[in-house]
Parts: C-alpha cells; sequence; structure tokens
C-alpha cells in the first residue's frame, strides 16, 4: 500500500517535529515511512522550511494545492483557525485526500483517510498531519513514484 500525509503547520515548525508525528500516526496505522509517497499541503505552506526538509528527510516530494480546491473537499474534522490562515477549512485531510487522488486513487478525493487528522502532541500543537490510501499493493501510480507511461519513450525498430 502506498500512502500520501498531508500536512499542516504554524509559521516555523521544525522538519523534526513534522518528522516526529508523522512516524507516531504511521505507527498507529501499522505502517512504515517506506510506504509514503509524497507529503501534501496548502499552497500557502509550501515553502515552509520545516515542511521542506521533512519531505527530504523522508525521501519524498512535497505537494501543494492551492487553498480553494483543498475547500471543496469534505472532511471529517474541519478547522476554523486553518479557514482564518489560509482559506480552507482544511489542510492535512483535504490536502491528503486530493494527493492521493493524483497518485492513482479512485473517486474525486482519493481513496480515502487511513488516519484522520491528528495534531502534534506538544503544548501549542504546531503540525498536524493525516494520512490518506494513494493505491493498493501491486498496481502502479497514475503519477510519481513507479513506472508511468510519462516515463517511457521507446524507439521500436522493426527487425530485418
Amino acid at each position: 500500500m502506498s500512502l500520501v500525509v498531508g500536512v499542516g503547520a504554524r509559521r516555523g515548525v521544525s522538519a523534526r517535529e513534522v518528522c516526529d508525528l508523522v512516524a507516531a500516526v504511521l505507527r498507529e496505522a501499522g505502517r512504515g515511512p517506506k510506504e509514503v509517497v509524497a507529503l501534501a499541503t496548502v499552497e500557502a505552506k509550501a515553502g515552509e522550511p520545516g515542511l521542506v526538509e521533512a519531505a527530504s528527510l523522508l525521501g519524498v516530494p512535497l505537494r501543494a494545492h492551492p487553498a480553494d480546491v483543498l475547500a471543496r473537499v469534505a472532511v471529517p474534522r474541519p478547522s476554523g483557525a486553518a479557514l482564518a490562515a489560509v482559506g480552507t477549512p482544511s489542510v492535512a485531510e483535504a490536502a491528503a485526500l486530493v494527493e492521493a487522488a493524483r497518485y492513482g486513487a479512485s473517486g474525486p478525493a482519493g481513496g480515502g483517510l487511513l488516519v484522520p487528522k491528528r495534531k502534534s502532541p506538544c503544548g501549542a500543537a504546531r503540525v498536524t498531519c493525516a494520512v490518506a490510501v494513494a493505491y493498493g499493493a501491486g498496481r502502479l501510480p497514475a503519477g510519481g513514484r513507479g513506472y508511468t507511461r510519462g516515463d517511457a519513450v521507446f524507439e521500436l525498430r522493426t527487425r530485418r
């Protein structure tokens, strides 16, 4: 199984706090970091150094989505604080679902949440994350890791 981790963060969050929460949430789901194919967030947070570094440490891309796209995704735990800060009531859950859909998960919002939004255990939580199923075992992604049609360029010649 391949997974997308959606991440919401406050300004100045450390990569360690992001990675610690991601690891804890994956453990809770009985999954490992090698199953993660991407971190996803809202465009307003795409340049946040802690998120960029966390994606690098996990060896996956950080994918950003516009707030208006994320705002259209129905989620179980919307947040007024996120809506006020970045223009969408969900970052972690919505970003995970939208990115999972890009990787070939069925449905308009991906393959569904494996783990809904969790907050970092620090006193003032600075990061949230949620995990969505991108695609199941044995299935290659529509984009991202693995073979895709766009990766293949063949010059076929007939033998004579």
